[in-house]
């Protein structure tokens, strides 16, 4: 299978999962959403937040580094959060919709990618401002990776609230093979 169909894949994955943590969150009061925890962000606002605060730094980084791809304009007019760590959207509704926004634009990004850009060099300064050049494709390895993370943390945390995500296995969206 070829790395774009497989990041095809990885993003419509993300794009479910996300809409099921988010509608789950959506049945959590204020305390609830904002408690500590205990986890690694503290709380499920916090972990929901970097993730895509994360992912905004991230795509930002390959829209960027590809001003022609028509898929990462919206990125191109994001605004850089200022922290990785630490709470870039306080309000439920606009962390939400951030997130329905990142991800269509991660699953536009897939669809407009090519294999041969995915072996490509990715350049770019991270927020420490170390130069790095790392294949674009393994980059974005990293970014499924990363948000798999720590959306197992949120399950565990809802898991521990009593609420029930349901299926989150990636086989849920692998297509039956027909031959």
């Amino acid at each position: 299978m070829s790395l774009k169909l497989d990041f095809e894949l990885m993003a419509r994955y993300n794009q479910w999962m996300n809409a099921r943590l988010y509608a789950a969150a959506a049945q959590l009061d204020e305390v609830q959403w904002h408690a500590d925890r205990g986890a690694f962000f503290g709380s499920i606002a916090a972990t929901l937040d970097h993730i895509l605060a994360a992912d905004t730094h991230w795509m930002k980084r390959f829209a960027a580094a590809l001003p022609d791809l028509a898929s990462l304009d919206a990125v191109r007019a994001l605004p850089l959060p200022e922290l990785v760590r630490g709470i870039t959207f306080p309000d439920f509704a606009r962390l939400r919709s951030g997130r329905e926004a990142m991800d269509a634009a991660i699953v536009d990004f897939t669809c407009e990618a090519t294999d041969a850009l995915y072996g490509r060099p990715l350049r770019y300064v991270n927020s420490a401002g170390e130069y790095h050049a790392k294949r674009s494709g393994l980059v974005l390895r990293h970014v499924f990776n990363h948000q798999t993370h720590h959306r197992g943390q949120v399950t565990t945390l809802f898991s521990q609230l009593g609420v029930d995500i349901g299926v989150t296995d990636l086989s849920a969206l692998i297509p039956e093979c027909l031959d």
